[in-house]
């Protein structure tokens, strides 16, 4: 077992930490919390139409001796996708005006489809994605999921794009009813350019073709339930974060916890393995009611280590900087066995005081 540095350097003595009084309900969460522990319901007889599109194929499709000819046969198959791609998300400035005496946007268009990086860039999308029949099966599934837990919730349209490496644009909404995937952001870890627009190696996990539906109904879920930080504590954050994890892993039960939550399968066994010495970390160093950003931040978003749990020195770090996430989520589950009644969409609307919850929950790890 690897211990923190805070233990190490002697300002506390994890040795004289104790819990009694763990209850079976909290056994059953702590043993059986990851997907491999639930009980996933049939989904089969829930139909699904989900409708796909792939804006990347037609855009790069169009002869770019005839941009503004091209622009205007796109119109016709995507009359309210169109103008927004090109005028809000990519800010061509076209603002409808196909032809062939616009200039500006149409040029800048036309530069981008034929140059070479971006020609080469979607020609390596269509090499690793030449159709999307098994993405759209995946979500088709998630759907089903998210229709038997949320049976009104309205199934979005998806289009797939190209959005030339541009950093955050993995999944993003349009409105309630559309979803934008970027595939050029699902090549693999090993792909080469990645690290050249400054991907950092711990992100990596999260550009996996694996990942697809989790990026996908992360947009969906913060969509309905944004992540809200402002004058936050710790606490409620991690206890945010818990139910965003929760609800993927109800939509997404047959993906594994290394995919999920994008963490090395080293880092999750260690996790699993210091469960209560992580709680402990946070309860001593007066972090769970702490709510100055600097210090709760970070171990609520991606990072390529926990902050302060491990030495500096140390070669190989075993604490995923999301921690404060998996331990929000570790929370939820706790709190779900101890109210096995509550449906999915009461926890994701339920007003969580976080103390409260906390108490509710009864969590006492190991």
């Amino acid at each position: 077992m690897k211990n923190f540095s805070w233990v190490r350097s002697g300002r506390i003595s994890i040795i004289s930490i104790l819990f009694s009084g763990t209850t079976l309900a909290n056994l059953f969460c702590i043993s059986g919390c990851g997907n491999s522990g639930n009980q996933i319901p049939d989904v089969s007889n829930i139909n699904i139409n989900l409708h796909t599109y792939r804006f990347d194929k037609d855009l790069y499709g169009i002869d770019t001796n005839h941009v503004a000819k091209g622009l205007q046969l796109l119109k016709e198959k995507y009359p309210d996708f169109l103008n927004y791609y090109l005028d809000t998300v990519r800010q061509y400035g076209i603002h409808g005006n196909f032809s062939d005496t616009s200039r500006g946007g149409i040029d800048s268009l036309r530069t981008d489809l034929t140059f070479k990086d971006f020609v080469e860039l979607e020609d390596t999308i269509i090499k690793h994605y030449p159709d999307n029949k098994n993405i759209d099966k995946e979500l088709s599934e998630g759907f089903r999921f998210m229709k038997y837990y949320i049976p009104g919730y309205t199934v979005p349209r998806i289009y797939y794009l190209n959005m030339g490496l541009s950093g955050n644009w993995s999944s993003f909404p349009v409105d309630n009813n559309t979803i934008c995937i970027g595939l050029d952001m699902f090549l693999g870890e090993q792909y080469p350019f990645y690290r050249s627009i400054g991907v950092s190696a711990y992100m990596l996990s999260h550009f996996r073709r694996q990942y697809i539906p989790v990026s996908l109904f992360n947009t969906v879920y913060q969509t309905i339930h944004p992540f809200s930080q402002e004058d936050k504590t710790l606490l409620d954050l991690m206890i945010q974060r818990g139910k965003e994890q929760y609800f993927l892993h109800k939509v997404l039960p047959h993906l594994p916890d290394s995919v999920i939550f994008g963490f090395r399968q080293d880092q999750l066994k260690w996790c699993d393995e210091n469960e209560g010495m992580v709680y402990n970390f946070f309860i001593h160093q007066k972090l769970l009611y702490n709510k100055e950003g600097h210090n709760i931040l970070p171990y609520v978003y991606d990072g390529p280590f926990a902050k302060d749990m491990e030495a500096p020195s140390d070669p190989l770090k075993y604490t995923p900087g999301n921690i404060g996430t998996w331990l929000g989520y570790r929370i939820v589950c706790a709190w779900i066995a101890q109210h096995p009644k509550t449906s999915l969409d009461e926890l994701l609307k339920l007003q969580t005081d976080p103390p409260r919850f906390l108490e509710e929950a009864k969590y006492r790890p190991k």
